[in-house]
């Protein structure tokens, strides 16, 4: 069955897509300026090679973003959706493991947000993030862009509810910790041990009444008393970050 394609633009995005072996690339619509950087920054790679190219200006290549209020950079793709690992398969693989770190977004909608917290649980070695299906914008351009061609390089979960997918979870030996503004506990004095699953609610309501009661633990970050909260992609990069670290130091 012929699967829908969709378009991304960004010069990270539509580069790492074509350096994703997995991903299928349709169509490569460029302008000659940056078909120049494409070769010159990937000379040991023909990124281009057995493609349908399309030479376009940059005005051209303007509709394809100008609603989002983005830049293409003289690139953009059409392209399809991944063939992904389930969340049970990457469970089973994994099974032995012991220091497994997942993200759970609870009802985070704003595709901007969801990219960036993408691209920062990449850079933090995060190991998958998990998202409810009906509100995850898989096809958005603002999300691949914010994401800056991390979609390709960490396993995003596609589930239809979160609140079961982390009873699931539990029953693996996963510790569930929601961060909510108005939790007792900084998360730094946490022992950090074992698998878990780090969970950020939706940016306008936080986690929602159950999630939170289904969660083992509450935590905060502590910060400036003058400053009410932060961007929930913010603070996903600090968690993420801090872990990182601890998992260097071990």
């Amino acid at each position: 069955m012929k699967k829908s394609t969709f378009y991304i633009v960004g010069k990270h995005a539509v580069t790492e897509a074509l350096k994703n072996p997995k991903r299928r690339v349709v169509r490569v619509f460029l302008t000659e300026d940056s078909k120049k950087k494409i070769h010159k920054e990937n000379q040991h790679i023909n990124l281009l090679k057995n493609l349908s190219i399309f030479y376009k200006s940059k005005k051209e290549l303007d509709k394809y973003c100008s609603k989002d209020g983005i830049s293409h950079q003289g690139m953009v793709a059409e392209i399809e959706h991944l063939e992904k690992l389930s969340l049970k398969e990457f469970i089973n693989i994994n099974r032995n493991r012991n220091d497994i770190n997942l993200v759970a977004l609870d009802d985070v909608t704003d595709p901007r947000n969801i990219g960036s917290i993408i691209r920062s649980a990449t850079s933090f070695d995060v190991d998958g993030i998990i998202v409810k299906e009906r509100s995850y914008p898989s096809e958005s351009k603002l999300l691949y862009k914010s994401a800056s061609g991390c979609t390709e390089l960490i396993n995003i979960f596609e589930v239809s509810n979160i609140n079961t997918t982390l009873k699931y979870l539990k029953s693996k030996n996963f510790w569930i910790s929601g961060f909510d503004v108005e939790a007792k506990k900084d998360f730094i004095n946490h022992d950090w041990k074992g698998n878990n699953v780090l969970l950020f609610g939706s940016e306008g309501f936080g986690l929602n009444y159950q999630i939170k009661k289904n969660s083992d633990f509450l935590f905060k970050i502590s910060m400036n008393k003058k400053v009410e909260s932060l961007n929930i992609s913010n603070s996903a990069t600090v968690v993420f970050h801090y872990l990182s670290t601890l998992k260097e130091k071990s």
